[in-house]
């Protein structure tokens, strides 16, 4: 009977795509049984505090029979995601521009406040006096 922990699993195929303190790894593996699976890591940089660094990793096994449906369901996700926040990057960590646009969008903000003040609209209006 063979060793669990000796069994040295093969790669097939692997890609990585970097971003930012984050690598994510593909990986085409095969199984006992000749079978192929793909591993989904996510690797994450991390530095102490002596300058050293370290990882943190989660992994994610994904079979063949649920390929189409996770396929869909990525796809599903990512567009809802685009067509309800676009593709503009809206985050100070991942936008070096972050900090100027959030300025100007106050700048924005404020002025387009101050014309929403300076229009009354009727359903600000209070007619719980206008009886006497």
């Amino acid at each position: 009977m063979e060793n669990q922990n000796e069994y040295n699993v093969e790669e097939i195929f692997s890609k990585a795509l970097r971003a930012g303190r984050r690598t994510y790894f593909f990986d085409v593996r095969e199984t006992k049984a000749g079978d192929y699976y793909l591993t989904i890591t996510e690797s994450k940089k991390f530095t102490n505090e002596d300058g050293t660094f370290y990882y943190k990793k989660h992994k994610i096994y994904l079979y063949k029979e649920d390929f189409a449906e996770f396929s869909s369901t990525l796809k599903e996700s990512c567009d809802f995601i685009i067509e309800n926040k676009g593709l503009e990057v809206i985050s100070d960590k991942h936008d070096k521009d972050f900090e100027s646009k959030k300025e100007n969008k106050k700048d924005f903000d404020s002025s387009e406040q101050k014309d929403l003040e300076e229009e009354k609209d009727f359903a600000d209006v209070d007619f719980e006096n206008d009886d006497d």
